[in-house]
């Protein structure tokens, strides 16, 4: 009964032909086009619920009125980017993909893969969020700047990906969903000529990715 009144509500809501993002307040008319302004409510919905099982099946929730993946993980941008606010990781939203940015600064100790421990709790948003919305996939990619050997970076980075992962990984997210790897210096979104460059380039990224059948 409580299902039928929350699907009430959403049908209610679609009626309204808001164009607004129901999560984030951001104006996303095309988004409304693609999956339906009350599609995406009723993923929100369903997925607001308390258990994880009832957050998994969002995205069946969010298929039978044809919203699909775009809405399911309309959900999980909204609520990272709540539990993310002021703590320096970047949240990026790429079609139905989500990447989180962690500059290194607020992740490790130079030269180092042992996570700061004052970045823990940040870590413990992130797996709050991932526990729960279970239908995706992550890839983990550790980045360094250019200082120093490729060898040596490429394991830097491999490494620091490894150590986000695992940390998650205690935070109950399975760790069969991740994906790790290291890109070494390979991808800079900097100029590792100058200092700011450099420190912009040290991070680690996670790519949240809508699993497919």
């Amino acid at each position: 009964m409580h299902r039928l009144r929350l699907t009430a509500l959403a049908a209610t809501m679609c009626l309204a032909a808001c164009t607004t993002n129901p999560y984030t307040g951001e104006q996303q008319a095309s988004k409304a086009a693609t999956y339906g302004a009350g599609a995406a409510a009723v993923c929100g919905l369903i997925g607001a619920m308390d258990s994880r099982e009832k957050a998994r099946n969002a995205a069946l929730g969010c298929g039978i009125v044809g919203a699909g993946v775009g809405a399911y993980m309309d959900v999980q941008e909204s609520k990272l980017r709540e539990q993310l606010q002021g703590t320096g990781v970047q949240v990026v939203r790429e079609g139905d993909n989500i990447r989180l940015i962690m500059p290194g600064n607020i992740t490790f100790e130079t030269d180092s893969y042992n996570l700061k421990s004052s970045f823990y709790a940040v870590l413990d948003s992130v797996g709050l969020v991932l526990a729960k919305y279970t239908d995706t996939k992550i890839r983990v990619t550790g980045h360094t700047d250019n200082t120093g050997s490729k060898q040596y970076n490429q394991n830097l980075s491999e490494r620091r990906a490894a150590s986000v992962a695992d940390y998650l990984a205690t935070r109950e997210v399975v760790r069969t969903r991740m994906f790790v790897e290291g890109a070494g210096f390979a991808q800079p979104i900097a100029d590792n000529g100058t200092a700011q460059g450099r420190a912009l380039n040290r991070r680690v990224e996670l790519y949240i990715l809508p699993s497919t059948p």
